[in-house]
């Protein structure tokens, strides 16, 4: 998937829009910019909606002693995006992320963002003035952080910030907490964040505190509004909470969702217990954190018993309210079965297409969805779903004939969103998407039909994230809406029953509407089952239905909970994290939101790791060969490790025995950066991925992953562990140890990212091959669906000779050779990968590709088409086509190529290398130099015979020196060893190879 990191010099572009953006106010906004400098220039450089300065930005104008300042107009914008620079080269980027800035008067001081004027005479005052009237006495607790002191830096209700880092809780207090009286006029309230002085801040996740008038604790993050004196010991609480009525239980299917009524409690109630009882049996307790809980996976056509009671934060629990008994409907039908292909993953090369881009084989199931006039898909008569299975299937023969025995497809699971043709927005990840599939041209029939060819199908699946909407099964808030006049055309009418059905679409009939919300009602399918008129049962998210101050760009008024969010309650903690990220390479990165269309799933706990699991053990069964983890890195390490890699593991051997063990997973660890561990952060760098845990952990997942992310970060980069599974040791190739392998192979970024020269690809390459386990199984690409080399944002121009030279080292060098869809044509090249539905897919790298397609196509062999029609007929005519097909023809027929280890010892020449495998009968030994002539010595003397040109060499003194010219020609000379002769001259000359 996508890649939300910023960089400096860059907006963050994001692959899907809302449907209405937050945060488009109507008044013209600005910002007072401090910096706190050491620099003798300085300048600050900024992004205003997706806009940015030219590098290096705009001069800061001096302030007082250290700072420097500059007013940014920011039109209707309410945030921005910075970096700042000396204007010689050396920036503040935050550690490689923007700096998000406000309206009003901001400082940044050491990468920390905060309020006032630092320049002022005096401490500015919060506004309103303190002179009288309202107090609030804050306590903050201070010994699990380990701080001996801190500030609170706050904001009253109506008022300004303090000044960055806030005001000492000096006063006289005990020695784990301290404290500050605070006066506030005629504030009800206050929002404040805590720090230690030195840089350390407890802000709460990004969403400040909320406290008010009286006496207030703040304690591991709980706020306790009227709390008695924490320094006098408190009488043992041993009051239940109200025993929490308003049962009610419905089922769909084997699903159960349960909501009830709030309870209370004299402190605070901290969670609820739900008794479930099936049929007669003993019945087993479920912990809940909110009022609503989905019950999912239960037996099908059976009758169970619930009752729900309230828990304390002592341990007081009250009485279990009344008991609802429900009957649950048929079980779902289980997948038809099928068998994965098995074989080693890296006698592959695969061809990546998006299902939905590629080609349209049945007209009936094309879906343009809500953005379809917006994003001038309609224009085009280019609806985003348009490709299908079974367009993919009719087009089995065009991937077979370019050579590729492997299919990377993005995400099957049904979506749920307003762009979703990509598949990374899932809502039911129990059931494929429907606009996928049409009779005859299922996707058991497209890994059946691909399978009998000798494709294997390999499955993008996401861990990291459901849809906004939450996941069917698991959770989905039911507190979207407020159906106002205005709102009327995006939420459906409410019918008992019926819910989200991506095949019927709004057609914008509803007599309610006026003719301008028909139109924008268009292709919206149901969500009456989202909203609610009134404020629905069981809410928890906060100030429900309160209009803001933003607008949609209609002018309509946005109220609260109408858009998913981390930090508004909406979702509950058991099943999705809390925060938005923060620092893209920090510990947040892997516990809090990319988007908010991307809710993250809280893969610490283990109902939603039993419901992920669940779903792609069912894939498993279908016979898919092998899965693409979209957002890796976005997941702790520990979790994949401990919970996720074992279990898809052990069902694969379970189900498919021998072809199991050969099931290929290849993870998206993102890391745009040129160096060998992205900036430093073993966590986050793809490497990393590829190693079991080397100590044992708390076993409380939570926990847990906290524990490793700071253990390996402390070991950094010299503690990570080394291996020479990919390297030859002097000409022979050795048994490679993968007893520390994770079980994850990666996408080797590092490569991707300086693919816009071949050589420089191959350099970078070679330079991480120690830290990954094993490098032979790296998926390597040029250009993807996300980004082209150094995360451009348009598709590879780098043009058709350097394509050959790029394809000429993926198809000889370590790893699976990997290509995006109609790169074969240089198909869309500069145009931009994606932008969302402010333009038209067919502008963009997602482009529809059956136009090329168009005609018949036989493939009698990989890499061999004995005969084509039609507008295919053209594109296999092409000249990196022709290019393609025989190096697919050339790596199939010699194994060192597809799994053999590499050195460049005793080899000079810009991209040469030796490579050997050696297995049972098996020894193959080549040497490959590509765009220009090699020498490699201390060689295994003996016949050697060129796969490209059928030339053959004998060498007797160690030595064979190739010269050779022509960008992307290539040269591949074979030693001819016992029991293994060299296959000579394979396929006939072309463009390249030659």
């Amino acid at each position: 998937m996508r890649s939300y990191k910023p960089l400096f010099a860059a907006a963050l572009c994001l692959v899907t829009a809302a449907v209405v953006p937050i945060g488009t106010a109507k008044a013209e906004n600005s910002a007072t910019v401090f910096y706190k400098t050491g620099w003798t220039a300085t300048n600050i450089h900024y992004g205003i909606g997706g806009t940015w300065t030219t590098v290096p930005g705009v001069a800061m104008d001096a302030a007082c002693a250290g700072w420097v300042k500059k007013t940014v107009g920011l039109g209707t914008a309410g945030t921005f995006q910075a970096t700042f620079n000396n204007g010689s080269g050396t920036w503040d980027n935050n550690n490689g992320a923007n700096y998000t800035l406000g309206t009003g008067t901001v400082t940044v001081n050491n990468r920390v963002i905060g309020s006032g004027d630092p320049c002022a005479t005096s401490t500015p005052s919060p506004s309103p003035s303190p002179t009288a009237g309202n107090e609030a006495v804050v306590y903050y607790y201070k010994k699990t952080k380990g701080w001996t002191s801190a500030n609170i830096h706050y904001q009253p209700t109506g008022g300004s910030w303090t000044s960055v880092p806030g005001v000492a809780m000096n006063e006289a207090s005990c020695a784990d907490w301290a404290k500050k009286t605070i006066t506030l006029g005629s504030a009800p309230g206050l929002k404040a964040a805590f720090n230690n002085g030195a840089g350390t801040w407890d802000n709460n996740n990004g969403a400040d505190f909320s406290i008010g008038l009286g006496r207030t604790t703040v304690k591991d993050g709980v706020v306790r509004a009227d709390a008695p004196e924490p320094c006098v010991p408190e009488p043992p609480d041993t009051t239940p909470p109200t025993v929490p009525g308003g049962l009610a239980v419905t089922a769909s299917g084997t699903t159960a969702t349960l909501t009830w009524t709030a309870s209370t409690d004299n402190v605070g109630v901290t969670g609820y217990e739900i008794s479930r009882a099936k049929g007669t049996g003993t019945p087993v307790v479920l912990p809940a954190g909110g009022t609503s809980y989905s019950d999912a996976r239960l037996d099908a056509q059976t009758t169970y018993t619930y009752k729900v009671r309230a828990l304390d934060a002592a341990g007081n629990a009250s009485a279990y309210g009344a008991s609802v008994s429900v009957k649950t409907g048929d079980a779902p039908p289980a997948p038809t079965q099928g068998t994965p292909l098995g074989g080693d993953p890296r006698e592959d090369s695969i061809y990546f297409v998006m299902t939905a881009r590629f080609d349209d084989g049945d007209s009936s199931n094309n879906r343009g969805g809500s953005q379809n006039i917006r994003s001038g898909n309609a224009a085009n008569n280019d609806p985003m779903f348009r490709g299908d299975f079974k367009g993919l299937i009719d087009k089995l023969d065009y991937v077979k004939g370019l050579g590729f025995s492997a299919i990377w497809i993005t995400p099957v699971v049904l979506n749920r969103s307003d762009y979703d043709f990509h598949g990374y927005h899932g809502w039911d990840f129990y059931r494929v998407d429907t606009r996928l599939e049409t009779p005859g041209a299922t996707y058991q029939d497209l890994i059946n039909k691909a399978h009998a060819k000798g494709i294997k199908i390999f499955q993008d699946v996401v861990y990291n994230h459901s849809s906004r909407w939450g996941a069917k099964g698991l959770f989905t808030p039911t507190v979207y809406g407020r159906r106002d006049d205005q709102w009327r055309w995006m939420y459906s009418k409410q019918e008992a029953g019926r819910e989200y059905d991506p095949m019927v679409e709004n057609q914008g009939d509803d007599p309610e509407l006026t003719p301008a919300q028909k139109e924008m009602a268009k292709g919206r399918p149901y969500n009456g089952d989202l909203w609610s008129t009134a404020e629905p049962a069981g809410n928890t998210c906060r100030d429900w239905g309160k209009p803001t101050q933003y607008y949609s760009p209609e002018g309509f008024t946005i109220y609260n909970c109408q858009w998913p969010s981390p930090t508004s309650g909406m979702f509950p903690a058991k099943y999705y994290h809390q925060c938005w990220i923060g620092n893209w390479e920090g510990a947040d990165s892997k516990s809090c939101w990319l988007h908010e269309d991307l809710a993250d799933f809280n893969t610490e706990d283990a109902d939603v790791q039993n419901y992920l699991i669940g779903a792609y053990n069912r894939f498993i069964d279908m016979g898919v060969d092998g899965f693409r983890v979209d957002t890796a890195v976005h997941i702790s390490r520990l979790m994949w490790n401990r919970r996720f890699l074992p279990a898809l593991q052990k069902h694969a051997v379970e189900k498919h025995g021998e072809k199991g063990r050969d099931f290929y997973v290849f993870g998206e660890v993102a890391a745009f950066v040129n160096d060998k561990w992205n900036h430093g952060s073993v966590n986050h760098s793809p490497q990393f991925y590829t190693w079991k845990e080397r100590k044992e952990f708390d076993p409380d997942d939570a926990k847990a992953v906290v524990e490793q992310y700071d253990y390996e970060n402390l070991m950094g980069p010299a503690g990570q562990p080394t291996s020479d599974n990919a390297f030859l040791r002097g000409n022979a190739y050795h048994t490679p140890d993968h007893s520390k392998f994770s079980g994850m192979n990666v996408i080797d970024m590092r490569m991707h990212q300086n693919f816009g020269d071949a050589g420089n690809a191959f350099r970078n390459g070679k330079d991480s091959d120690d830290s990954y386990n094993d490098a032979t199984y790296n998926t390597v690409y040029v250009d993807s669906h996300d980004f082209g080399p150094n995360k451009s944002n348009v598709r590879y121009t780098g043009g058709t000779d350097a394509w050959a030279e790029n394809m000429s080292l993926m198809w000889t060098f370590r790893g699976i050779p990997t290509l995006y869809y109609g790169s074969e044509i240089e198909f869309q090249k500069g145009r931009p990968i994606d932008c969302g539905p402010t333009c038209p897919l067919a502008t963009t790298g997602r482009a529809y590709y059956g136009d090329k397609l168009a005609g018949t196509v036989t493939a009698s062999d990989f890499g061999v088409v004995s005969s084509a029609t039609g507008a295919v007929a053209d594109t296999l005519n092409q000249p990196l086509v022709k290019h393609l097909q025989r190096l697919n023809q050339i790596r199939r027929a010699i194994p060192a190529l597809q799994k053999g280890q590499y050195s460049t010892e005793g080899v000079s020449g810009g991209m040469a290398y030796k490579r050997r495998f050696t297995s049972g009968s098996v020894d193959s030994f080549v040497l490959v130099t590509v765009s220009e002539g090699a020498t490699f010595t201390g060689i295994p003397n003996g016949t050697y015979t060129d796969a490209v040109t059928g030339d053959v060499r004998t060498v007797t003194d160690g030595t064979l020196s190739i010269a050779l010219t022509g960008k992307g020609n290539m040269r591949a000379y074979v030693l001819t060893l016992p029991g293994n002769p060299a296959p000579g001259k394979i396929g006939a000359a072309g463009p390249y190879l030659k």
